[in-house]
């Protein structure tokens, strides 16, 4: 006799969910039924969600195609509560977050040869489905990725975006131990980077804008702290030797452009600060010194299970601050304002 799947919520059970109704609309608190996941699929008692700037893709309708009313969300941490027919490779309590990347197709020429983080048609969280601003949310099992059971909810949310864009941008840079490898930045992003660096044996130059972050940047691991208000930060970068790798987290092409000057020999900007205005550069700052601009994004959950071992065993944390999901506006905003430390992150 065929054994029936009990859902381990009643069916009808009202979730709280963060919703946008339609582009540029406020957020709502609502009410919700519970989902089932589909074939292939998990449902996920949500713990933690990071806000990420990236969240205003969704916010304000700037990704094509989104259907609303939709739940933003790319950064969940949480616990397999219910598993989809067809499911076999996960289990029911099994700790699990979803980063950006959200599912591929295996169809498209860049998923046949193995380079899922470039898939054609990439399922993202909270754009292509409902996100982690809720307490349940439904994923493919490919979009799935394994939590170490030292690192908490909070801790792990912004390791599935800040993270393994840091971690993953940074070990495909092509620097190697020893090498000088500044980072542009010292926020959500920067302070990962510089932390990740450190730890990769880099000798580190934080690049910040005022004095008053040197004490953070240096306690994060950076050997040398460079204020682009007061100094050249280009000419500084040169007199220490010019530097292999510059990371560019802050959302500025203007200051991304002037840092084009501060590589070494084949060294390379590593774009991950996601801005949509230009960055200028002349083709002789490129020829000379066989310089190199490369962007990065994030990466499949294998890379970030990689990010999340690599965080464990390093001690690597981010800077975090927290907000009931109730206050998903407040703390929106709070992430938009530039002055949280450094990542903000919903708890339900």
């Amino acid at each position: 006799m065929a054994t029936m799947r009990v859902s381990a919520v009643p069916e009808l059970a009202p979730m709280k969910v963060a919703q946008i109704s339609k582009a540029g609309a406020d957020f709502e608190i609502v009410e919700r039924e519970i989902p089932e996941p589909n074939t292939g699929h998990v449902r996920i008692k949500v713990q933690a969600c990071g806000v990420c700037h990236s969240d205003v893709l969704t916010k304000e309708g700037l990704w094509p195609g989104i259907q609303y009313p939709r739940v933003p969300g790319h950064e969940v941490a949480g616990i397999i509560d219910e598993l989809g027919d067809g499911v076999s490779a996960w289990k029911q309590g099994q700790r699990v977050g979803v980063g950006w990347h959200g599912g591929h197709d295996n169809t498209c020429r860049e998923c046949r040869r193995g380079d899922f983080r470039n898939c054609r048609n990439l399922k993202i969280p909270g754009i292509s489905y409902d996100g982690g601003y809720q307490e349940y949310m439904v994923a493919p099992i490919e979009a799935l990725v394994a939590i170490p059971e030292s690192l908490s909810d909070a801790d792990a949310a912004p390791l599935l975006c800040a993270g393994i864009t840091t971690y993953n941008s940074l070990r495909h840079s092509g620097a190697l131990p020893g090498d000088l490898v500044a980072v542009q930045g010292i926020g959500g992003l920067g302070h990962l980077g510089i932390q990740f660096a450190q730890k990769f044996g880099y000798k580190v130059a934080a690049i910040g804008r005022g004095s008053e972050n040197a004490s953070l940047a240096k306690k994060l691991g950076a050997s040398v702290y460079i204020d682009s208000q007061s100094t050249n930060a280009a000419v500084a970068l040169q007199k220490l030797g010019g530097a292999q790798v510059i990371l560019a987290t802050a959302p500025s092409s203007k200051a991304m452009s002037e840092l084009v000057d501060g590589l070494g020999p084949n060294g390379k900007l590593m774009v991950i600060g996601a801005t949509f205005d230009p960055i200028e550069v002349t083709p002789i700052q490129l020829i000379n010194g066989s310089r190199a601009i490369q962007g990065w994004s994030t990466g499949t959950p294998a890379d970030s299970e990689d990010t999340l071992r690599f965080a464990e065993l390093s001690g690597v944390r981010p800077m975090i601050e927290k907000y009931p999901l109730e206050k998903a506006a407040e703390a929106y905003g709070r992430m938009l304002s530039g002055k949280a430390q450094f990542r903000v992150v919903l708890t339900m």
